[in-house]
């Protein structure tokens, strides 16, 4: 497996400046942050040619792009909203090809306004991704949803149904364990029973402050936070052994949500215990 890193913290740097620093410091794969005016691909603006251009200069570097990363709301609310977080998304179907990925990674989208996680999925992230998934299958692209919890796919029985209603195997997740891990759900037994659907990883840990919980039970927040894998509870060796037992061996992204360490450090450090096992 590659560890790899999600530019998104590095917002103040240039692609360039991605790209040495992922290099230098013994990275494998970047999960590029794109989109209309995103900093670090901006889909709106690519060119076959600048495609290509970027293509070689990651892979000079001894990287690869591992995915481009989507996260837009495309069940927002408003008509407009949900149009544009659409169109944002096939933008960078459109762009993967060009910097050589394969995989583009989004979101299930957000409850819109009077609706549950499940009718809004039924209403209005299923039927999308119906249309959708065709289209990239046809490109040769697979689609990851990342489980984050304030999406339609909080939980693993809203999982099972966002894959019936879209069974086409080109769609799956970008599995982040930090998300369930928090929710007391079993992020192992989520790898066995949706080994098919993951195309992408998030390393994020979590750490939970048992003694807060404790106090403030668990239906409150400030008990847990996202840290960088190895400064909270969850056991990495264990987690990749899984996920090599149910054959992934593709990258491991390093998410950087951790604001007790900075940039660079946080990144580096994550990388250094990812390495033990990966």
């Amino acid at each position: 497996m590659d560890v790899g890193m999600l530019t998104a913290a590095c917002g103040g740097w240039s692609l360039d400046q991605v790209v040495k620093f992922a290099s230098q410091a013994g990275f494998g794969a970047l999960e590029v942050a794109a989109g209309p005016g995103a900093r670090h691909l901006d889909t709106a603006k690519l060119t076959k040619a600048e495609g290509a251009k970027i293509r070689k200069k990651v892979e000079a570097a001894g990287l690869r792009i591992s995915s481009l990363a989507c996260y837009t709301n495309i069940s927002a609310t408003e008509p407009a909203h949900r149009q544009g977080a659409q169109a944002a998304l096939e933008s960078c179907l459109k762009a993967a090809p060009l910097v050589g990925t394969d995989i583009v990674c989004c979101m299930a989208g957000q409850p819109a306004g009077g609706m549950s996680r499940e009718e809004t999925i039924e209403k209005i992230a299923a039927p999308y991704y119906r249309k959708l998934c065709p289209k990239a299958a046809k490109a040769g692209l697979k689609l990851g949803m990342e489980n984050w919890t304030a999406t339609n796919i909080m939980n693993l029985a809203q999982w099972e149904l966002i894959f019936r209603l879209v069974p086409d195997e080109n769609f799956g997740l970008n599995f982040d364990p930090s998300h369930l891990f928090w929710q007391d759900i079993d992020h192992l037994e989520a790898v066995d029973r949706f080994a098919p659907r993951i195309f992408h990883t998030h390393a994020k840990d979590t750490e939970v402050r048992w003694h807060a919980r404790r106090w403030l039970g668990n239906q409150s927040g400030g008990w847990w936070r996202y840290v960088i894998p190895g400064c909270g509870d969850i056991n990495w060796g264990v987690y990749i052994e899984r996920l090599r037992r149910v054959g992934y061996n593709n990258v491991l992204s390093i998410e950087h949500e951790d604001g007790a360490l900075g940039v660079e450090e946080g990144f580096i450090k994550g990388l250094c215990h990812l390495k033990q096992f990966a």
